[in-house]
């Protein structure tokens, strides 16, 4: 059975942050500022089109993209990277040269994990 990602998810425990986003050259103030924020995700699903809306005090952005195909995705650090979102084993796995994200559905929440070769960001729930 296909995974449905569409919800409201709101982060609630992160490990690792500060070494993660110090490897992604986060500048300092804007890591602090976002360790400390809990920002809400709305994901919507149709077939294998996804909208992910990520809203904070902070900061707010929007990636949409169709899994298979290329899309311009905005960074966790600002800038756009080119990648090609693929679905595996009911996970959302996009992969750069810079890092690996993956997004899956465990029971009510949802795990998301950001890794580079020296750091991993992880945690979400279902609001």
């Amino acid at each position: 059975m296909a995974v449905d990602y569409s919800g409201t998810w709101k982060l609630y425990e992160q490990e690792n942050a500060e070494e993660f986003l110090r490897a992604m050259s986060v500048p300092v103030l804007l890591f602090k500022m976002i360790n400390e924020v809990k920002p809400i995700t709305t994901i919507h699903q149709n077939g294998s089109e996804f909208t992910i809306c990520v809203k904070s005090a902070v900061r707010s952005h929007t990636n949409s993209f169709t899994i298979g195909s290329e899309t311009l995705f905005n960074s966790i650090d600002g800038k756009q990277i080119k990648a090609t979102a693929q679905l595996m084993d009911g996970k959302i796995v996009i992969e750069t040269e810079k890092f690996k994200h993956v997004r899956e559905i465990e029971g009510e929440d949802m795990i998301e994990y950001w890794s580079l070769s020296v750091a991993a960001l992880s945690g979400f729930e279902c609001l």
